[in-house]
């Protein structure tokens, strides 16, 4: 199958992946670019899965200001390398994350950091609403996983879903950077300010 060129370096530009992955993959989903994009992704995430449990104790903090100085943010985002830390790629990476935590304000890193007295106490308002509307036994405890669920990409940051691009969360966005990279990344903590707010 003869794969025009165009196409290979329009995938390659959008993706990051090297030029045989795109050749290879626009095959594998017989040149349609749409298809060859999420083969990309899904090689990408396998790989990046294997690299996630890499010690990641260089990187960066920085700051962001939302424009009209009434939000602030500092993050740090963690690699293995400096050489890492310093590429353009990295640092726009570090400024989406500022930026998602100063737009959509999480409360948490990660699930497994809310307090489980928090989590019950959500658990036990979304039965109560979900017996007050009358559903049957069977149904309310999908109902009530679905809206922790929902309520795990409101108040945790990388189960967002990120601003810029809403099919993927922050987690998928670190993903992708992993397997772009060559090395694990993960977020360390962040903190953000509001004026006149705790």
């Amino acid at each position: 199958m003869n794969i025009p060129a165009s196409m290979v370096k329009d995938l390659r530009e959008e993706s990051g992946a090297g030029i045989m992955d795109c050749k290879e993959a626009l095959k594998e989903a017989n040149s349609d670019y749409e298809k060859a994009k999420d083969i990309l992704r899904k090689k990408g995430l396998s790989k990046a899965l294997k690299k996630k449990g890499r010690d990641t104790s260089q990187g960066v903090i920085a700051s962001y200001i939302h424009p009209g100085g009434k939000i602030g943010v500092l993050v740090e985002l963690n690699c293995e390398t400096d050489f890492v830390a310093m590429t353009d790629e990295f640092q726009s990476l570090l400024k989406d994350i500022a930026m998602q935590i100063a737009a959509s304000n999480p409360s948490y890193l990660k699930s497994e950091d809310i307090p489980v007295e928090v989590i019950a106490k959500e658990r036990e308002i979304f039965t109560y609403q979900a017996k007050e509307s009358g559903k049957p036994d069977n149904v309310i405890k999908l109902i009530v996983d679905g809206k922790m669920e929902r309520y795990f990409a409101e108040v945790c940051l990388v189960e967002q879903p990120f601003i810029k691009d809403s099919n993927i969360t922050i987690n998928e966005l670190i993903s992708q950077r992993i397997a772009k990279l060559g090395e694990n990344i993960s977020i360390g903590r962040f903190v953000r300010y509001e004026v006149g707010k705790e």
